[in-house]
């Protein structure tokens, strides 16, 4: 077996009965590999299979660390990204990056099934859990609903319950969700690099009478989320979990 595999086969199994925690710092790569005798070069490569593996997040100029515990995010629940992490006992932290009502393209019209002169409103947010922005959403919630949720502080209210707060019945989502690599533009609001492995949601939420109350587009990074499913007689049930 290559050294640097070795290597990497005892951190893993390190990580993996507990000697280095959930979101612990590995010792800086100058101590490890003086204590594997092996070159930085080396090390490294060791450090790169645990990485391609999940176990690791390595962060430029501050370290390399285990990965965060699993985290779901219940796909049936119809409930936001924010609410289903936080009943988990994760912190997260929303940031509104704008907000605006304006014109819908013609993919949005097409999803909430409306004219494209009309207006919506347009919410884009970051989601970041486990130390590190995870999850880069824009929603666009219809009209009579849009102007009513303009002002609405989304840093520390779900899309959901602020639609609840008016009244609005959510009866069914419809969710697409695909393998990608991050585009430029998102990747600067995920402090990630351009092309790296992600996963797209597309949601529609309808209400009780069939129109589309709300479309999403969600990427969330395939280094933190992965999706598992329940499978059962009377149904489906879809996870998402922080690797």
């Amino acid at each position: 077996m290559a050294r640097y595999r070795a290597i990497a086969a005892d951190l893993a199994a390190r990580i993996r009965e507990g000697r280095y925690a959930p979101g612990e710092a590995l010792p800086p790569q100058r101590e490890l590999s003086t204590a594997y005798g092996v070159t930085l070069m080396t090390l490294r490569q060791a450090l790169g299979e645990l990485s391609a593996e999940g176990l690791i997040v390595q962060k430029p100029g501050k370290g390399t660390y285990v990965a965060p515990s699993p985290a779901a995010y219940q796909l049936g629940s119809l409930r936001s990204f924010g609410d289903d992490l936080r009943e988990q006992g994760h912190e997260v932290h929303t940031t509104v990056i704008s907000r605006s009502l304006r014109r819908v393209p013609s993919r949005v019209a097409a999803r909430l099934r409306v004219r494209e002169d009309e207006t919506a409103l347009r919410l884009e947010r970051v989601r970041a859990f486990a130390g590190r922005r995870a999850i880069h959403q824009i929603s666009w919630v219809r009209e009579p609903h849009a102007s009513r949720l303009h002002d609405v502080d989304f840093t520390g209210t779900s899309l959901y319950a602020a639609l609840a707060d008016l009244g609005v019945m959510v009866a069914r989502a419809a969710e697409t969700i695909r393998p990608e690599v991050l585009s430029a533009d998102v990747a600067r609001h995920l402090d990630e690099a351009e092309r790296a492995p992600v996963l797209i949601s597309d949601r529609i939420t309808y209400a009780p009478d069939g129109t589309a109350l709300v479309t999403d587009r969600a990427t969330m990074l395939g280094s933190m989320l992965q999706i598992t499913a329940d499978r059962a007689a009377t149904g489906l049930s879809l996870h998402y979990g922080a690797v």
